[in-house]
């Protein structure tokens, strides 16, 4: 009885929600002809999108950086990319944080490392992107939006940023997300290194690769760079790495 009136409560509260987040026809159409891979999925995908999009939005807050107005097309265009890898998951791995910061271009960050003899190295470096534990999601607007451009090699930092929000949602950024099991992560490693000392072997040979070169800097770099190629060009993922295709398939329970 008390399932009933609970499952009966959140229908009425989605509905509430999806009334008042309610995507207008035109800006979803442009959503969706703005970015290839989002166009060409089945319409029950595109539906079942629409509806996660409109729920994300009702629950992250969205903040331009420096002056940045962020506008309706881009908060869809954001939240229709970060919605697709969790399109079958649900929107409880992006529970642990509300904001999403924008930023017009690329930013450049202090950094501060300290090495094994104690001393303290700072660089800048410059980022696209950066997702935190516990947030917020930072993004530069011009990269998110160069995902629209089907020309372009798989890069698409919204959904590198958010494959790492789902990486940490078990309390580690290691390049394996939340598992049932400890013999499911073993697996899942198993499978992971093998492919990521694979590729970081053509990397360094100068092999052109599907998966963007950067990453072969960590395990967790890679498993970002090769969801953004999983989604946006899933056929040359699945004729160069097919292991990695099948292991992302596995976990993201899609097969684009």
């Amino acid at each position: 009885m008390i399932r009933s009136l609970l499952q009966a409560w959140r229908r009425t509260r989605e509905a509430g929600v999806l009334a008042r987040r309610a995507i207008p026809d035109a800006l979803w159409e442009r959503t969706l002809a703005r970015y290839p891979f989002l166009s060409r999925l089945p319409a029950d995908d595109r539906a079942e999108l629409r509806r996660l999009v409109s729920l994300f939005l009702d629950q992250k807050e969205f903040s331009g950086a420096a002056g940045l107005v962020v506008s309706d097309d881009m908060a869809v265009a954001i939240a229709a990319q970060a919605c697709l890898p969790v399109m079958r998951l649900g929107l409880a791995l992006y529970g642990d944080f509300v904001g999403i910061v924008v930023h017009a271009d690329e930013v450049v960050a202090a950094r501060e490392v300290t090495d094994e003899q104690g001393i303290v190295h700072r660089y800048d470096e410059v980022l696209a992107g950066e997702a935190m534990a516990g947030g917020p999601v930072m993004l530069s607007w011009r990269d998110a939006d160069a995902a629209s451009d089907a020309g372009l090699a798989p890069y698409n930092v919204v959904i590198h940023e958010f494959a790492h929000v789902l990486d940490m949602a078990d309390g580690l950024a290691d390049g394996i997300p939340p598992l049932p099991t400890a013999a499911a992560r073993n697996a899942w490693s198993e499978v992971l290194m093998a492919e990521f000392d694979r590729f970081t072997e053509k990397v360094v040979c100068g092999y052109e690769t599907t998966v963007d070169p950067y990453g072969a800097e960590a395990p967790e770099e890679f498993f970002a760079v090769a969801s953004e190629a999983f989604f946006v060009a899933p056929q040359a993922l699945k004729e160069e790495q097919p292991a990695m295709y099948r292991l992302l398939s596995s976990f993201y329970r899609q097969a684009p």
